[in-house]
Order: C-alpha cells, then sequence, then structure tokens
C-alpha cells in the first residue's frame, strides 16, 4: 500500500473510531457524565438530576468499548464516601436493558458531601475493573 492510500486508510479508521466513542451514549439523552479507561468509555445518567440527599435515584448507563473487548460478565454499581470511610447504607441491583446498556436501581446517598460512584466491570479472565467518578452532592 503506497503512502497517501496508508494515510487516507488510517484517517477513516480514526474517524470510525473517534464516531463511535462519540455516539456512546447519545440513546440516554438528557445530562450524561463520561468515564474512560485504557479498554471502555462509561457514559451515565442520574434520575433524578442533580443526586439528591436522603432519596433513593437510578443510575442508566452504557458501556462501549475502545478496545477489542467483550462485555464483561457482570457490572456491579455501588458508592463510597473515602473522607468518611463508609458506602451507601443500601445496595444497589443493576439490570442489563440491552448489549451494554444497564440500569442502577436503589442508591441513596444518605448524606451530602463528596462521593464516589463505582462502577465494576467483572469476568473470569481478568481482575475487576473499577471505573471511578467523584461526585459533590447536596
Amino acid at each position: 500500500m503506497n503512502a497517501s492510500r496508508w494515510a487516507a486508510a488510517s484517517g477513516v479508521a480514526l474517524l470510525v473510531a473517534a464516531a463511535s466513542a462519540w455516539a456512546c451514549g447519545d440513546s440516554l439523552g438528557g445530562a450524561t457524565r463520561a468515564i474512560e479507561s485504557a479498554q471502555w468509555r462509561l457514559v451515565y445518567r442520574t434520575q433524578p438530576e442533580p443526586i439528591p440527599v436522603a432519596r433513593h435515584f437510578t443510575v442508566e448507563f452504557v458501556l462501549c468499548p475502545l478496545a477489542a473487548a467483550n462485555l464483561p460478565a457482570e457490572v456491579r454499581v455501588d458508592a463510597q464516601m473515602p473522607e468518611h470511610k463508609h458506602g451507601m447504607n443500601y445496595r444497589p441491583g443493576v439490570t442489563t436493558l440491552g448489549k451494554g446498556h444497564y440500569r442502577a436501581e436503589g442508591l441513596m446517598f444518605h448524606m451530602p458531601g463528596r462521593w464516589e460512584l463505582v462502577f465494576e466491570l467483572r469476568d473470569a479472565s481478568a481482575p475487576p475493573l473499577r471505573l471511578i467518578q467523584s461526585l459533590q452532592v447536596g
């Protein structure tokens, strides 16, 4: 392949990769946040937004591979307050809505402050991967 064809092919590959990363989570609508690792882009939104103190909320999210990767066998969602060294008083449940699309229900931040929302991707072939986003609540 000559240099100009290689450059054109590389440019197309980059555009396709950028478009797929950009499209990740578009189906969620509304205000979204994103977390990225070397392999994944996770886009989520909370309902309600902003997250209330001492009221249950849900997190709907989409997980998109950035590299060649299969979806994890299990996805968990949790939260913690690092300064207080405790987590939530509730254990949320995660439901799969479609390929790479999930909903976590039963989350509650029982006090105002800085929380870390933790998405844990689990697969038998690798250690769990944790994607963490810091949030100020209340």
